[in-house]
């Protein structure tokens, strides 16, 4: 059994086209466990186990978009890196932006890494791959205690 067998995915994201291309590039690096939303509502409902997500497990890491739509990406940071439950969980921003203040302002809200993502789509490959590589490979993740999260 690999390291990878036990990483669990959420990968918040808006654009079905980008959906589609980080889960198939994450397929590609062997990731086999990776579940995806489309916006910081449902995030928040699988995160806290609500409505149709009752019985998901938490995530090891995730991946978040800061660009989402009404429940910005920043805002969803805030309550994931404020809530006791939550906050272990490594949180990794993608980003088209590269304005530093954005970036800072990501940072300052307890964003573990910021991946700003690349036009083109060899260095898209490449990005996703060593991301799994680190945070998968040579990481190591929180163990999230289910039954401490129900408390």
């Amino acid at each position: 059994m690999s390291a990878l067998d036990n990483v669990e995915i959420l990968l918040i994201e808006d654009s079905p086209a980008d959906t589609r291309l980080i889960m198939e590039l994450l397929d590609n690096c062997n990731i086999m466990n990776i579940k995806s939303v489309d916006n910081g509502i449902t995030a928040m409902d699988y995160l806290y186990n609500r409505n149709e997500y009752k019985n998901c497990k938490k995530p090891s890491l995730i991946l978040l978009d800061s660009g989402l739509p009404a429940e910005n990406g920043l805002k969803i940071l805030k309550e994931i890196k404020t809530d006791d439950k939550l906050k272990c969980i490594p949180v990794i921003i993608l980003t088209g932006s590269t304005d530093d203040t954005n970036i800072n302002n990501l940072y300052k809200q307890y964003a573990n890494a910021c991946i700003i993502k690349p036009i083109d789509l060899e260095d898209f490959k490449k990005y996703m791959c060593t991301f799994i590589d680190f945070w998968c490979n040579i990481v190591t993740l929180p163990k999230i205690d289910e039954k401490q999260l129900i408390e």
